[in-house]
């Protein structure tokens, strides 16, 4: 990957710091607590010091030891640093706590932003990318949010605050040490350019691990069957490699600029206050309290710049991970919108295509002028070869996709006039290969709606006769379903989806080779059913097998993306066109094909 695409600039890393902190403007009260409460520690860290130097040169230096001022300094030191300990327990709960609801936040925006996207989104977005996201890239700005803001806060104040001492104790000295600063800055700022291009490569390959390894998770099944094992072995090795060379050139970077760096700053700043202590004791007494403070100070002042640097490498992972999370929030592409018309309600189930062309990338059309009426309570199919169109009539219909030339009206109304809600009640949906959610039958059919009834969700079972093998189960319809599923047949999870559809009472059906993983016993069992289903109701049916839609009212045939043929099963084998080639191939009468 270019180390261009992967570099964020420093002004796009304080574009994304600025939105990330915007995360914080809800908790102003508690931020502002917590706040004090880490001026209070930094106060006790100062003053800690300090009373070490008055007795020193007060007291110990010229061994004058009065009980009352002494037993005093004691008692305050030893209150200084209880209470210390006190106080940093609840900054530092408040700070956690603060971080933890910011990231519950950021992880309900990303979650509620994925289910809003388009379905043109997650064609060209792998699963484990986006899941990627929500789960490591979340997690690794909660890192920032809990450990790396506070301790950059409290760094600041304390290093202010030592400052401050040591000009109070020796104005020259202070000055001297403020050198360190450009020093320090410069490390910071070369570790930041480096390390930006180093971590954005390293959140790159762990998102594609994710992704590796949820295809294999997902294709198992064929992996195994088609023994692919190798294969996915060596390109997962391969990303893991890339993974891995990335981690080592992000050690490399920490281990040269991180502690190494700052501990050598650090050893020139004890040997330059050593060293003007030194010089100036030739001439003057210098109090020891005196050199114990600074140098006590020194070690407070580097103490919190090693914590910033260790930290360091954490906020600039979050940053890429923040600007990735961004990334996908900005998304633009959206699911179709509508214009919500108050009036357009989907009564009789008339569904018109007006001169419909439609592209998946913009540059080759996959539906060219396609016009067609179905009439309230028609079945109208549609068959081809794979590729002919068919599933990119009903995405559309469905409003999976948006169009752009011509128009679907449904009762007269365009189909983007309606509400969301509207077409999702009223426009049931089968697919070939349908989708079970974890939980039970029940749920799988009512979809957690609470307002249906027991009796209604059996009722929907009883009609396409899913209840047949339902019943026969262990728990019947509070028998669990595992992911997708997956411990029933193909079939027995088409009948939940059949029953699942039909417990919405849609107006307009819409079936997607709603057959074709049924075997043929169950086939003609769901017949019947199929054939109640669609009284009342127009349907779009998308059919493998010719002989499931021998009834339907109107068949169009599609090729290229274009309406080939269109007539009733009769008129379209009368035609001997390409229809009827289809059927002779799946009556196999071969030597009739021209």
């Amino acid at each position: 990957m270019d180390e261009k695409q992967l570099q964020l600039s420093g002004k796009d890393q304080w574009k994304v710091f600025k939105r990330l902190l915007t995360y914080l403007k809800p908790h102003k009260k508690v931020i502002a607590l917590a706040l004090f409460l880490l001026i209070l520690t930094v106060i006790g860290d100062i003053l800690g010091p300090f009373l070490i130097k008055v007795f020193m040169d007060d007291y110990l230096t010229p061994r004058n030891f009065p009980t009352g001022p002494i037993v005093g300094l004691a008692l305050g030191y030893v209150f200084i640093q209880v209470g210390n300990v006190i106080v940093s327990y609840f900054q530092l709960l408040r700070f956690q706590e603060i971080a933890l609801k910011i990231i519950q936040q950021m992880r309900i925006d990303v979650f509620s932003k994925v289910h809003k996207l388009g379905m043109r989104y997650f064609d060209k977005t792998p699963a484990g990318s986006i899941v990627s996201r929500v789960t490591n890239d979340t997690e690794a700005i909660k890192d920032m949010f809990v450990s790396v803001l506070v301790a950059f806060v409290q760094s600041g104040f304390l290093v202010i605050g030592v400052y401050i001492a040591m000009f109070i104790m020796n104005v020259k000295l202070a000055l001297v040490t403020i050198v360190l600063l450009p020093i320090l800055f410069f490390i910071i700022t070369t570790y930041r350019k480096h390390s930006s291009i180093v971590y954005q490569d390293l959140r790159e390959r762990l998102s594609q691990l994710n992704a590796k390894l949820a295809e294999s998770l997902q294709g198992m099944t064929m992996i195994q069957a088609f023994r692919q094992e190798d294969r996915l072995q060596d390109e997962f090795n391969a990303i893991n490699d890339k993974h891995w060379n990335a981690g080592k050139r992000n050690i490399k970077l920490d281990s040269l600029l991180l502690r190494p760096a700052i501990d050598l700053v650090y050893a020139l700043a004890i040997i330059m206050v050593l060293s003007y202590f030194g010089i100036i004791s030739m001439n003057n007494v210098v109090e020891v309290g005196v050199i114990y403070a600074f140098v006590t100070y020194i070690d407070r002042f580097f103490e919190p710049i090693n914590q910033v640097m260790q930290r360091l490498s954490i906020f600039q992972q979050a940053i890429v991970a923040a600007s990735r999370v961004f990334k996908l929030l900005d998304e633009e592409d959206l699911a179709p919108s509508q214009k919500d018309i108050a009036n357009a309600k989907i009564e009789q189930g008339k569904i018109e295509f007006q001169n419909v062309t439609f592209s998946y990338d913009g540059k080759t059309d996959v539906l060219k002028n396609i016009s067609f009426t179905a009439e309230p309570g028609q079945t109208v199919a549609l068959v081809g070869h794979t590729g002919s169109g068919k599933s990119s009539i009903i995405n559309l219909l469905m409003r999976f996709y948006e169009f752009e030339q011509g128009d679907i009206k449904i009762d007269g109304h365009s189909v983007k006039d309606f509400q969301k809600e509207e077409i999702r009640e009223k426009v049931g949906l089968v697919l070939q290969d349908p989708f079970l959610f974890y939980g039970d039958i029940e749920n799988n059919i009512r979809l957690h709606d609470q307002e249906m009834s027991d009796e209604e969700v059996k009722a929907a079972a009883e009609f396409v006769q899913a209840n047949i093998f339902i019943e026969k189960l262990p728990n019947t319809y509070k028998q669990k379903v595992t992911e997708r599923g997956s411990t029933f047949s193909s079939g027995q999870r088409q009948l939940v989806a059949f029953a699942r559809t039909i417990a919405t009472n849609p107006k307009i059906l819409v079936l997607d080779e709603a057959t074709a993983n049924i075997d043929t016993e169950t086939e003609v069992a769901i017949q019947s059913s199929l054939e109640k289903m669609r009284k009342g109701r127009t349907t779009i049916a998308i059919a493998h097998r010719l002989s499931t839609i021998a009834d339907a009212e109107l068949i169009l045939v599609l090729h290229h993306g274009e309406i080939v043929e269109r007539g009733t099963h009769q008129e379209l084998l009368n035609q001997k066109g390409l229809y009827h080639k289809m059927y002779l191939l799946q009556n196999n009468v071969v030597d009739d094909i021209a």
